[in-house]
């Protein structure tokens, strides 16, 4: 059977006061469902102080990308975009580009998605 959403389990759980539901790798179910407060608290949750300027800088341009594109930036161009390598990228959250910084940018699991 196929990845997808539907085969997926979902969890609903408060994120920032707000009740938000994260497929069983803790993506976002619904990326409209992101919030800055809901990124800051995940991050903390994972041991980061909080997201320094660069990390929201990541972020932001992921988010922009997937709304400008439907899709996730490939590493070419998470790198142009960003100004960082790869390795600059992972070292800036503990879960690297994949589970640190796609999951706090609120972007669909890669596994179920089409990018």
């Amino acid at each position: 059977m196929a990845d997808t959403p539907a085969s997926r389990s979902r969890v609903a759980r408060v994120v920032a006061g707000r009740s938000v539901f994260f497929d069983d790798e803790g993506f976002f179910w619904d990326s409209d469902d992101w919030s800055e407060a809901a990124a800051d608290e995940l991050a903390r949750e994972r041991g980061m102080l909080g997201l320094g300027q660069v990390q929201w800088r990541v972020i932001r341009f992921m988010r922009d990308y997937y709304g400008h594109h439907g899709r996730a930036p490939m590493n070419k161009d998470l790198k142009a975009g960003t100004g960082l390598t790869l390795l600059e990228l992972e070292r800036l959250f503990p879960d690297g580009i994949r589970l640190g910084a796609r999951v706090l940018a609120g972007l669909p699991n890669p596994k179920t998605c089409l990018d």
